[in-house]
């Protein structure tokens, strides 16, 4: 799945588009490397968010193509 689907999906980020913006202004990175919104995300990836003063660090734990607002928490684990 696309980097910026799964944010999306997995409610990282509420919108796709907002995905695929931070994505093009290289504030995410998969495991320590600036990733592109097209990045295929797998299970075990270490993906961080910077947006502004906050930084989310999250370990991808399953990779599903749609999520309820009750199971999307199960898709990352959230890392210090």
């Amino acid at each position: 799945m696309r980097l910026d689907k799964y944010l999306k999906v997995s409610r990282l980020i509420k919108r796709r588009t907002v995905a695929n913006e931070v994505c093009d202004a290289k504030h995410v990175s998969v495991n320590g490397k600036v990733a592109r919104a097209s990045y295929d995300v797998k299970v075990g990836d270490m993906i961080e968010i910077q947006m502004g003063e906050n930084r989310i660090c999250a370990k991808v734990l399953a990779v599903n193509e749609h999520a309820t607002k009750e199971n999307a928490s199960a898709m990352y684990e959230i890392v210090s």
